[in-house]
């Protein structure tokens, strides 16, 4: 059959390449794919790459279908009938799929320009570097007590024991007492000095200016305090919420009713109070987005979103972790998985995914939370 419609992913993430493989397994769709370069990155991994311990890269080739086409460029510009590439390149389709994720935070303090992030490839690698250059016992400050920070703090820590260790940050917050505990124990095991209840005012030549007037010297600053989006999306002059990201309805589809359907950490969804930035939201929203394409395509109705949480997760080092079970709305259940055991059950999750993935680029047809699913009946097994 030949192809009636063509489709632009503007993306190969999790979200991205989710809706890029769902939409090439309809002989009728023809899917090209625009990504800054040639490899996936496993965003759940770029605190391993930064300190020495792990790679988070894979080669688009063996996780896109066959039938998918890769361009590697940037987008400049997008609209419901053509996607604008910075090389001047203008790429006619019926329709394009939002999926440019997020990056590092931008302008949250004054100073930040100096700090490190984990957020992409290129700044986890430029950390990494600079770690390595680092003298014995110099400081190393990292701001937010989120699931990015504690990550990376611990690998830090666990990985290069030269340098000293500061959290600025409220560590596990979010969890119940006994996976809050755990986190906390581990961070001092490891010797991070963690400050809890305030908030960093500015970034200095010397370190880091906290809200209370304190003054912690440091030779390198890591930033996970939040992430930022690319701007592709006002830019494009489409519908965006006050940080960038592309309002779209409860199908996905953008909010001015053009063909344009925004998956992943870019997008705001209405009726949608809280979807955490990660691949276990990333995934199902890619699956939604090209089953919503391919209605739109077909003159039909999009359904609207519905998915399910499962579970969080934390590394706390190569050896030790907490998965935390979840409600559907992503609030933690009362029972944990913690310590050594939960390392190897948060090791299967991101092995599962990549798993999954190849899978869905040969054609095999997944379940939205399947990955996930499957190593939370692994963690309940072992309790």
């Amino acid at each position: 059959m030949t192809t009636q419609f063509d489709v632009v992913v503007v993306g190969a993430g999790y979200a991205g390449l989710m809706a890029a493989n769902r939409l090439a397994r309809h002989p009728e769709v023809a899917v090209t794919v625009v990504n800054p370069r040639p490899v996936f990155v496993e965003r759940t991994r770029l605190h391993q790459v930064a300190a020495g311990s792990g790679s988070a890269t894979h080669e688009l080739a063996d996780l896109l279908h066959p039938r998918a086409r890769l361009r590697v460029g940037t987008a400049e510009r997008i609209g419901s009938n053509a996607v604008s590439l910075t090389d001047g390149t203008v790429l006619g389709c019926d329709a394009v799929v939002y999926a440019v994720g997020s990056g590092p935070a931008t302008g949250a303090v004054p100073g930040l320009d100096r700090a490190f992030s984990v957020s992409d490839l290129e700044s986890a690698s430029a950390l990494n570097a600079a770690l390595a250059e680092l003298p014995a016992h110099a400081p190393v400050v990292a701001v937010g007590g989120g699931f990015t920070g504690i990550e990376s703090i611990a690998e830090l820590a666990s990985e290069h024991r030269g340098p000293t260790y500061t959290l600025v940050g409220d560590p596990g917050a979010g969890f119940p007492d006994g996976t809050r505990e755990y986190v906390n124990r581990t961070l001092d095991r490891f010797g991070v000095d963690v400050r809890r209840g305030v908030h960093v005012a500015r970034l200095t030549e010397g370190g880091v200016l906290l809200d209370n007037g304190t003054a912690i010297p440091a030779a390198l600053v890591v930033w996970t305090g939040g992430f930022s989006v690319p701007d592709l999306a006002r830019r494009s002059d489409l519908p965006v919420d006050e940080s960038g990201r592309l309002r779209v309805g409860a199908t996905l589809q953008s909010a001015d009713g053009t063909t344009v359907v925004g998956v992943g950490d870019a997008v705001t969804v209405a009726g949608q109070d809280h979807i955490r930035m990660s691949c276990q939201a990333a995934m199902p929203l890619g699956a939604h987005g090209a089953d919503t394409v391919w209605n739109i395509l077909q003159g039909r109705r999009p359904e609207p979103l519905s998915m399910r949480f499962v579970a969080q997760c934390l590394s706390l080092g190569r050896g030790r972790g907490a998965l935390q079970p979840t409600t559907r709305e992503d609030v933690p259940n009362a029972f944990a998985l913690r310590g050594r055991i939960a390392a190897p059950v948060k090791e299967s999750i991101l092995r599962a995914t990549i798993t999954a993935m190849r899978r869905q680029a040969r054609g095999r047809d997944l379940r939205r939370s399947a990955a996930p699913s499957a190593s939370l009946r692994l963690a309940r097994s072992n309790r």
